[in-house]
Order: structure tokens, then sequence, then C-alpha cells
């Protein structure tokens, strides 16, 4: 054999020893995935700014996100947490996005932001991975195939399930998608105790009791609650409604606006609920 060869072998057996002997590069934690997901370039600076009202990072480490789960979020509307949770879950996880089904009879506006989020999540593959769309009844849902998702998560929708009579049929939807010992996590605008059914629906507010309830009804165990989304500026006795806060403003004359600017966003609730 020529000492070149040697010469080369021995190279390569160092280099070999070099790579055992150092340790491998550890994997990203879910930590590290959402600050990068919540850093992204991806998101728009308008989402950026509602950070601090939402605390997204903390309200999802609050309901347990890992990054090899499988997450199935309740109707995403324009995807704002579609920006967080499906980047931290593109390599090990699973992401499914539940929204509602659209037809002929859909409001425009709907179906224009039902196409818009599933271009989004089309064209950003990169970012994404290969996260899934699944579209639903509300009167009679099935969110994910039965007993396969880990985590449900919903942000501020309970309101609109409630003028439409669907709280009970979405609530045991979510039961039935989640594995035994899986969580459901909540959050919504917050009533003050002892408000009517009525008043929370017209105004957008729902109280715990309402929520709690139906996630039990449907055989969940009310696990935590976290005063992470709270705001005790909200006075909650808007004429609007809870609409009338920022983002939304609406109905807000521009004299008024920098009052309610200054209480931000709603006072929520953030609940975590266990299939036993």
């Amino acid at each position: 054999m020529s000492v070149a060869v040697s010469a080369r072998a021995l190279v390569a057996a160092a280099a070999t020893l070099l790579a055992l002997a150092l340790p491998a590069a550890a994997a990203p934690n879910i930590d590290t995935l959402l600050d990068d997901a919540i850093e992204g370039k991806h998101r728009s600076e308008a989402n950026r700014a509602r950070d601090p009202f939402r605390r997204p990072k903390m309200t999802l480490l609050f309901f347990g996100l890992q990054k090899d789960m499988s997450v199935v979020e309740i109707s995403p509307s324009a995807g704002w947490y579609t920006e967080i949770i499906a980047p931290a879950l593109k390599e090990g996880g699973r992401y499914i996005a539940a929204v509602p089904k659209v037809d002929d009879k859909t409001p425009e506006a709907m179906r224009q932001r039902d196409a818009a989020f599933r271009e989004k999540l089309a064209s950003g593959r990169a970012i994404y991975g290969n996260a899934q769309i699944n579209a639903y009844d509300p009167a009679s849902p099935t969110f994910a195939p039965a007993g396969s998702a880990d985590l449900v998560v919903t942000f501020r929708n309970v309101h609109n399930w409630a003028k439409a009579g669907h709280t009970d049929a979405m609530f045991k939807g979510f039961f039935n998608a989640l594995k035994k010992g899986g969580v459901l996590g909540v959050v919504e605008h917050r009533a003050k105790p002892g408000t009517d059914l009525k008043q929370q629906i017209d105004s957008g507010y729902m109280t715990e009791d309402l929520v709690i309830e139906a996630a039990e009804r449907a055989g969940f165990k009310f696990d935590a609650a976290s005063e992470l989304n709270s705001n005790w500026r909200d006075t909650k006795d808007h004429p609007g409604g809870v609409w009338n806060l920022p983002p939304n403003l609406r109905g807000v004359s521009d004299a008024d606006k920098p009052k309610y600017q200054a209480i931000g966003e709603s006072d929520r609730m953030t609940l975590r609920f266990v299939k036993p």
C-alpha cells in the first residue's frame, strides 16, 4: 500500500472518530420553534402588532403544544394562529385546519376568506409544510379521524356557535377528534359571571361557566385556567359589544377611537380541558 493511500485512510479514520466523539446537534425544541415562527418574515406587521394582546407562545405552551403532535385548529379564519402553529409542526407534527364548509349559500365575504386561506397554505408549503384543511358541517362536525388528535385549539369562536345554536355539536366534535388524554384549548372573550345568554350572544362575550359546562357535557374534564389573555381595562359594556375594541373598532367614531385603542383587545378566558 502506498504512503499516500495510507495517509488518506488515516485522515478518513480520524474524521470518523471525531464525528463519533462530537455530540449530535440538538433538534430545536418547541420553545425555539415557536420563537422562530413568531419572528418569521411570513407574518405581517399588522399580525405582529397583536402579539402583546394574544401572547401566542405562552398560550400554546399552556395548552401543551409539542412539535410532534397532531393539532387541529378550529375555524382559523385568515390564519393568524396558523402562521405560528403550522411552522412549529412542519417537521415532526401535523397541522389540520378545520374550516366551515362553503357552498352557494355562504356569504361572499366568507367565501373569499376561505379561498384566501387555502391559497395561503397552498402557496406557502416551505413555511407551513403539509398543512391539511378539513371542511366541516357545524351542525354535525367531523374535524379529524376519531381519536387521532393530540390537541384541539379554538380562538374566539364560541360566541359564533352560541349564536348559531351549534355549541354542543362543536364540543362533541372536539371530543370525538381527540385521543384519550388529548387536550382541548379554548380562548374566548370573557363575559362577567351571570350574564344572560342573549346578552352574551349580542355582545360577543361568553361566560366561563357556559364554556366549561359545554365542554363537560361533551365529556371533557376541566383541567386548568390561565389569566394569560386577561385585560382588566375591558369593561365589557361597550355599545357595539366586543367589536368596538381593536382591531375591529366597528362603529366607533374617530373621536372615540383613542379611548378604545387605550383599552386594547378584549378580556379573554384561556381554558384547558382533557379527554379522560
